[in-house]
């Protein structure tokens, strides 16, 4: 049976150039214990060999957890560790091509940046969609112009999938998000870069509750 992505939770996204050389484990670890509710590996400098390393023991303690487990870009390494999911960029393997490897058990999901991009998703069979950059954002390069909360609203209205707003969210601004519509927000830098990621975590799960209206 396929898992099921948490709705009104925190997504968060590793990033090993943010961790102030913090491990992707310790930097798991301390957002599960804050309230992280999603954990992908994203790591772009790692080779493969590292990736499906570092991707068995998050496993390990996202099962321990019940936390549900994403790799990013890579279906390989997400079949290699018996990840939950992957997460495709627009440039990535065809949702067709990673549904037919990783089987109808497995999530999908996939990045867009607007209304008609979330609708062709949903018609290719993905299982959530992470629509941004919402605010401006530096974690990812050639992210594209923001595309504010107001797209949300408009994506949410259209497509019946799964919206996480990802690009630019911290403390200041997610309840913004949260009263969009957003069924999930994910975070980088907001706590990978974060002096205690615990405690980041847990203020942004707070304040995701307080201000999440499904």
């Amino acid at each position: 049976m396929k898992p099921q992505l948490p709705l009104g939770s925190i997504y968060l996204l590793t990033d090993p150039n943010l961790s102030s050389g913090r491990t992707h484990e310790e930097v798991v670890r301390e957002s599960i214990a804050g309230g992280a509710k999603i954990i992908q590996l994203r790591d772009k400098i790692a080779t493969t060999r590292k990736l499906i390393e570092i991707g068995k023991k998050l496993r390990e303690m996202t099962l321990k957890a019940g936390v549900i487990f994403i790799v990013n870009d890579r279906v390989d390494i997400a079949l290699s560790v018996d990840a939950d999911g992957v997460h495709l960029g627009e440039d990535d393997m065809p949702i067709a091509y990673a549904r037919k490897i990783l089987g109808e058990g497995k999530i999908i999901g996939i990045s867009v940046d607007n209304v008609e991009k979330a609708k062709i998703a949903e018609a290719e069979g993905a299982d959530y969609i992470a629509l941004g950059p919402i605010f401006s954002t530096k974690t990812k390069i050639n992210a594209g112009e923001p595309v504010g909360v107001e797209e949300i609203k408009k994506v949410k209205s259209i497509v019946r999938l799964p919206v996480i707003a990802i690009g630019g969210i911290n403390l200041q601004n997610i309840q913004l998000v949260a009263m969009a519509g957003a069924d999930s927000v994910a975070v980088i830098s907001a706590v990978v870069g974060a002096p205690d990621i615990r405690r980041a975590m847990k203020e942004l799960v707070e304040k995701m509750g307080k201000y999440y209206n499904p």
